[in-house]
């Protein structure tokens, strides 16, 4: 497959880490330029079974590319990529406006501070609606196939800023819709667990913090019932591990008004686990997590009680039923 690239021209303004000596208003005040490249391809997803050979790449620095041949060729999606929210059309030369999409912590390893896409949904009613997710920018949407885009982060609250519900800067770490039911939509975001049934237009804060459901990076939701959802909770930013030391899954079958917990089957001792925001999958009853720590789990009973399918591989990034 040729590798995907990006087009001769294309420019993004510069985000820089926030550290104690940071100037905020530095970057704003005199925006920095940089030619764009491919970091790191963070998801792939596959177009409506209307559209044979479409493929949707989403990168880091926050780019979404399009395949129409199975992946041998790709075109960047120019009016996500020039959106007023990054700063307008740097094609063409300099910022029209500010851009308003901050890094995420994922990009550190690449030596740069830069937003990245990572969810793609393609409503399958309509392939030119679709969703996408960045970090750290938030969800959004095209009902044009990609002609134009707008945030649909209405609801979502975020504690890092001083404006918890700023248009822009969420930090969504997976977003997921129901195949069946596809205005119902769900992510796992840095701030809590989010829930819309109406499309994303809005979005409801479903965490349960008392039972643990709160901070996490995966989510999956049932292909039948858009209420239904399983996410694999973790202790919280500043502690990157399972809580109390045992691995749980949490599910909720009335869209995030109550939530269960099961850990039948999951080591409940010494677990330093994390899973990632792709490394959760679901298949009519059947369930599949990895962890960093290169462990592997199935359940049958849609997620109730779980069995250990390989020990000891290297750290698990994606896990996907065929």
């Amino acid at each position: 497959m040729p590798p995907i690239k990006y087009p001769e021209g294309a420019r993004y303004i510069v985000k820089y880490l926030p550290t104690p000596d940071f100037d905020p208003t530095s970057p704003e005040g005199q925006p920095e330029y940089r030619d764009a490249t491919v970091f790191k391809i963070w998801n792939i997803a596959f177009g409506s079974t209307d559209q044979p050979g479409r493929l949707y790449a989403g990168t880091i620095p926050g780019g979404l590319f399009i395949s129409n041949d199975g992946g041998m060729n790709w075109e960047l999606n120019r009016p996500l990529w020039n959106h007023e929210s990054r700063g307008g059309d740097l094609f063409n030369g300099d910022a029209t406006s500010e851009n308003r999409w901050q890094g995420t912590p994922a990009s550190v390893d690449y030596g740069v501070f830069e937003p990245g896409i990572h969810s793609i949904i393609v409503d399958p009613r309509d392939p030119a609606h679709i969703h996408v997710a960045a970090s750290t920018a938030g969800v959004i949407e095209t009902g044009d196939g990609g002609q134009t885009w707008a945030g649909r982060n209405k609801g979502m609250l975020m504690d890092y800023l001083p404006n918890p519900e700023a248009e822009w800067g969420h930090d969504p770490h997976f977003v997921t819709g129901c195949p069946d039911q596809p205005d119902h939509l769900w992510q796992q975001n840095h701030c809590g667990v989010f829930f819309s049934d109406d499309g994303a237009r809005t979005w409801r804060k479903v965490s349960l913090p008392d039972a643990g459901v709160h901070f996490g990076f995966p989510i999956a939701v049932d292909e039948h019932d858009g209420r239904t959802a399983w996410v694999v909770p973790a202790r919280g930013d500043s502690e990157r591990m399972a809580i109390g030391g045992g691995l749980s899954v949490s599910r909720t079958t009335d869209g995030g008004r109550s939530w269960q917990s099961f850990r039948n089957g999951l080591p409940q001792q010494n677990a330093y686990d994390i899973v990632l925001r792709h490394a959760l999958d679901v298949a009519g009853d059947c369930l599949c997590f990895g962890s960093t720590t290169g462990n592997v789990y199935l359940s049958e009973d849609r997620g109730e009680t779980w069995r250990c399918l390989g020990n000891n591989l290297p750290p698990i990034y994606s896990v996907r039923f065929g």
